[in-house]
């Protein structure tokens, strides 16, 4: 029985899935459907979770929108994702960024680049 739900699950994965980490700073174009139409709306954020695995993986983004926290959750394999693109790559030493939350104007959206001087 687990064979067969694994075989389905992998026939579901996406196979470009853009190479993305926990700190990055990305682009997420998403597929919007109104009535006929269908368009591509871009939320750009910090990455600050990333959980589960093969079909379920799904990863968290964090903006901040007209001085509001804007916290959306999307699964890594979805169709309704058409492209993820990284603008800046970060590094943290955490794998769930939930201190960003507690933090007021520009510190909340910077963590360390990669690349950046120690000291």
């Amino acid at each position: 029985m687990s064979n067969i739900i694994s075989k389905i699950e992998s026939e579901q994965l996406k196979p470009d899935v853009a190479a993305f980490n926990v700190g990055d700073t990305v682009k997420v174009h998403t597929r919007v459907v109104e009535g006929d139409k269908e368009r591509i709306q871009i939320f750009a954020g910090i990455v600050i979770a990333r959980k589960g695995a093969g079909i379920n993986e799904a990863f968290t983004v964090r903006k901040i929108s007209y001085g509001e926290g804007v916290e959306r959750v999307f699964p890594l394999h979805s169709p309704k994702v058409a492209k993820i693109e990284v603008t800046k790559p970060g590094k943290v030493r955490r794998s769930r960024l939930h201190y960003l939350r507690g933090r007021i104007g520009k510190q909340a959206m910077t963590v360390k680049e990669v690349g950046q001087n120690e000291g």
